[in-house]
């Protein structure tokens, strides 16, 4: 048998994955262009690439228009006539001042297919250096380069919410209560929804009054209570209102040991949660302000 310990924090790190999938946003730095924020490239190394030349960009981007939109598309992902999507090009990819892509724009694969577009140097520096920073920006898991949005999770129906949370909920939890205000404690609908779903978005978690108590009963008449600190097979240990922890090893049935765990209810709830229950409880809470 595990320990509550572990039990809880494989619960909580479950959980907390599926959120971070869900909720989370990638780290951000300067954009080639300058000014933007961009993200590190999902595609490449991982490490996040300096900032371009503006000028050399602009330069490189009017250029690329001219003479490659055609072929590999406005967004770099392919054109009409068939040109390859340079955001997965490894060249492109791993190319640092043009000493890759330079020479492809001048002709060195023109067995490929790749015509010779006649610029010079400087001119497919530039292109080189547009391309460079559209791939800069390149979003987490490989979405398409441009300024990330803001994640908007609150699409369910709060009226259904609602009525889910009398259902379910009002047993335990008051709108009027512990939840009084609780759109205002967490502004950020993300970290509403992930407290709500771990049981922690009421008062109870924050005053302790949700940790679990152990009764041990080793006779009739002589049960010892505590704060739950680890459970197993083997033993229980809890700590006791002074502070001080009292360790009981268990032998089958005896001692008799109870647990009165208050988050119970919630972690038995996490696999029956449906994607709609989880969306319309989140559009009722934030409307607790």
């Amino acid at each position: 048998m595990r320990s509550y310990s572990h039990y809880l924090a494989a619960g909580t790190a479950s959980l907390v994955a599926v959120l971070t999938v869900l909720c989370l946003s990638p780290l951000t730095e300067a954009s080639a262009a300058g000014g933007q924020s961009q993200t590190t490239s999902s595609f490449n190394s991982g490490k996040v690439r300096p900032p371009e030349d503006p000028t050399a960009v602009a330069h490189g981007k009017t250029l690329y228009g001219i003479n490659c939109q055609a072929c590999h598309g406005s967004d770099l992902r392919g054109g009409d006539m068939g040109g390859p999507n340079l955001l997965r090009s490894q060249v492109a990819l791993t190319d640092q001042n043009g000493e890759l892509i330079t020479p492809i724009i001048q002709g060195s694969r023109m067995a490929q297919g790749m015509p010779n577009l006649g610029l010079s140097n400087e001119d497919a520096g530039a292109v080189a250096a547009y391309i460079r920073s559209v791939i800069g920006m390149i979003g987490s898991q490989g979405t398409p380069p441009g300024q990330k949005k803001a994640l908007d999770i609150v699409v369910g129906d709060a009226s259904r919410g609602q009525a889910y949370f009398a259902a379910h909920c009002a047993s335990c939890h008051s709108a009027t209560g512990d939840l009084k205000s609780i759109a205002s404690t967490y502004p950020e609908p993300t970290q509403l929804q992930a407290r709500w779903l771990s049981g922690g978005a009421g008062s109870a978690q924050q005053t302790g009054a949700s940790k679990a108590i152990v009764d041990v009963t080793t006779a009739p008449g002589n049960k010892v209570s505590g704060e739950l600190v680890h459970i197993d097979d083997f033993m229980v240990t809890l700590k006791l209102s002074d502070g001080s922890e009292r360790t009981f090893m268990r032998k089958g049935a005896a001692p008799v040991v109870t647990v009165h765990d208050p988050m119970q209810a919630h972690r038995d709830m996490l696999p029956r949660y449906t994607d709609q229950d989880i969306h319309d409880m989140t559009a009722y809470l934030v409307t607790l302000k």
